[in-house]
């Protein structure tokens, strides 16, 4: 994610360079910014380890 936030470069170009799909990449990404606080569209991991836990407990 360092080379995507310090870069400037487009993802595509990044992940042509990494050999991985552009849109695995920018999910990477878009996750990695939710969990620095600098996205709130998105939940961070810790959220989303959390709602998987009360998932887990909660009967159907």
């Amino acid at each position: 994610m360092r080379e995507v936030r310090t870069t400037g470069r487009p993802i595509a170009h990044i992940a042509k360079d990494l050999g991985i799909h552009k849109d695995a990449l920018r999910g990477w990404a878009r996750q990695a910014e939710a969990d620095h606080g600098e996205r709130d569209n998105r939940l961070t991991t810790a959220e989303r380890d959390e709602l998987k836990q009360l998932r887990r407990r909660t009967p159907s």
